[in-house]
């Protein structure tokens, strides 16, 4: 009866915790300043200081003004963050997301850096390998006047003593 008990205990313990857990994550998601700061960063400035919305500090800035007044107007209307974006884009054109999306050409923007990655290593990895198997055969060839000279060194260079310095 002893296990039983024990094991009733760490099962409501871990329902506690898992309460616990979406509370917290739970905690904010309709707060509408916290979903202004997410899609201010996920959205560009048009201004063309290269910044984005929600951190455009350009002095005298004509757009960014405007810009979020059209994003908080269409969080307090109720809109999705799919649909406030594809509004502004519809509205400023694709440049002003901050990342491509991932259909059609744009989604050539996302692949495009692995790709080119890959290709580098891939190249990287095959010149080593060619110089690795271009000296290994250079190292096989017994080139005897080349096999002379090193010997020659060898027994100019070895002083006999090596133990004396």
């Amino acid at each position: 009866m002893r296990t039983g008990s024990r094991s009733i205990f760490w099962i409501k313990s871990a329902q506690a915790v898992l309460l616990a857990v979406a509370v917290c994550f739970s905690m904010g998601a309709g707060n509408s300043s916290e979903r202004f700061t997410d899609l201010g960063h996920r959205l560009m400035c048009t201004c063309s200081c290269a910044q984005m919305l929600g951190e455009c500090n350009h002095v005298g800035c004509p757009e960014s003004g405007r810009m979020r007044n059209e994003l908080s107007a269409a969080i307090a209307s109720g809109a999705s963050d799919k649909e406030i974006l594809a509004s502004f884009s519809a509205k400023y054109g694709a440049t002003v997301l901050a990342a491509p999306t991932t259909k059609g050409f744009d989604l050539v923007a996302w692949i495009a850096p692995f790709a080119v990655f890959a290709a580098a290593l891939l190249g990287t990895i095959l010149l080593v390998r060619h110089w690795s198997i271009g000296r290994t055969a250079a190292a096989q060839e017994a080139n005897p006047a080349m096999d002379a000279l090193r010997e020659k060194i060898r027994r100019e260079t070895d002083s006999g003593n090596e133990g004396d310095i």
